[in-house]
């Protein structure tokens, strides 16, 4: 397809557009189980849907404010990542996390819409997302160690689409970048599930590719508990197709219950102090839950971008994130044609956002990324090259 809706342009702007829109879906429900958004809400599908503890004091929901399509930090991460490509204009590591990200959310005023006041994106984290100024500026730590000994979620993952933006149609090297550069925020398969979606998302820009044909790309890439865990989704995923969604999201639980303990227990509260538990800890055995559900809703709906993206955010616990997560492959791979302009005006209304602009902006220093990437391999084909020509006796084996 050449049409200009799934050319680059198109794709990023769908993908931001998914990211934004699982975001503020999944919002209002983040951390209610499956059973509770049925029985308060039958099933969320609208971005006008009001957040569960919008009754509460103030201060109990941290004088925030949700629902109405307001976004949360997976959103406002993942634009301080874009801003922090247009800052550098060039492939990311973790120095870059320990400088350009660690100005973003600890130095760089924006509008946080869930405080409806502009403030510094760091007083919106959540605190395995605060370790970032807290190892790199504070601890002054070598950016390649940034992440050990932070709480092991989905904190990198969440943000970590435009690293596969910028390795468009290269999963590979998606995942190669978004490893050296979350290893200033996340270790073990928090780390892993960031290398895993950034391949997922440079795979969804190949053209005619399918759902199933990214879940292949990023098992053959991810490591360990992730590998495993979205093959255990996959494989369940492809004998539920059509079955209905409460039996398709207590089979989906069922099989990431051995790679991720928290279950429906995802809220902390002074009865966990001293708790023993395995959950957030550094494993080879474990895995995030986000994106083996969101590339599991997306094989049982064919890669349908809304249907995907709202069955996974009523599937309960971390909602916003496995919407994002959805969001953005689907949006990627589907190109503009998925953006509903009703959603999107309510998106950049609620959030004081420009989504297609920001998309845009981040298109052109993608292009230049990339037309800087194909001038440096045909450099180096052509040194290759010359060493043929100089060695014309040489064989392949003994160069």
């Amino acid at each position: 397809m050449n049409d200009s809706s799934t050319n680059l342009r198109g794709r990023v702007r769908a993908m931001l557009h998914g990211i934004a829109l699982g975001d503020a879906l999944g919002a209002p429900v983040e951390k209610l189980s499956a059973a509770d958004i049925r029985t308060r809400y039958g099933r969320v599908t609208s971005l006008e849907a009001r957040w569960h503890k919008m009754d509460l004091p103030p201060a109990e929901r941290n004088h925030r404010i949700r629902g109405n399509g307001i976004v949360t930090d997976d959103t406002l991460m993942t634009l301080a990542l874009m801003d922090v490509y247009a800052e550098e204009k060039r492939h990311l590591d973790a120095w870059d996390m320990a400088g350009g990200m660690v100005r973003q959310i600890a130095w760089t005023p924006r509008w946080i819409p869930e405080m409806q006041r502009e403030a510094m994106l760091l007083d919106r984290l959540f605190y395995p997302e605060k370790w970032i100024f807290q190892r790199h500026q504070l601890a002054n730590c070598d950016p390649r160690q940034g992440g050990i000994g932070n709480m092991v979620n989905c904190g990198a993952a969440m943000y970590i689409a435009p690293v596969g933006v910028v390795n468009a149609c290269d999963p590979r090297a998606a995942y190669n970048e978004a490893i050296a550069f979350a290893q200033g925020h996340q270790e073990s398969f928090g780390l892993e599930a960031a290398g895993a979606f950034a391949a997922a998302v440079a795979a969804a820009f190949v053209p005619g590719t399918t759902v199933t044909q990214i879940v292949d790309i990023v098992l053959a890439l991810s490591k360990d508990g992730t590998r495993d865990a979205i093959r255990a989704i996959a494989d369940v995923a492809s004998r539920l197709r059509g079955a209905d969604h409460a039996e398709v999201v207590a089979a989906f639980h069922a099989t990431i219950a051995p790679f991720s303990p928290m279950g429906d227990d995802v809220n902390h509260s002074v009865a966990k102090v001293g708790r023993l538990s395995n959950a957030y800890q550094p494993s080879r055995l474990g895995s995030i839950e986000e994106l083996p559900l969101a590339l599991g809703f997306a094989l049982v709906n064919d890669g349908a971008f809304r249907k995907s993206i709202e069955d996974g955010i009523n599937s309960g616990r971390d909602t916003d994130s496995i919407g994002v997560m959805a969001g953005a492959i689907l949006g990627a791979m589907h190109g503009e044609t998925v953006i509903d302009p009703a959603d999107r005006a309510t998106l950049d209304s609620a959030n004081r956002f420009d989504l297609t602009a920001a998309a845009d902006k981040f298109t052109a220093t993608v292009t230049d990324i990339l037309l800087a990437d194909r001038q440096a391999h045909d450099a180096a084909e052509r040194n290759r090259d010359s060493l043929f020509a100089t060695s014309p006796t040489a064989s392949v084996v003994n160069l």
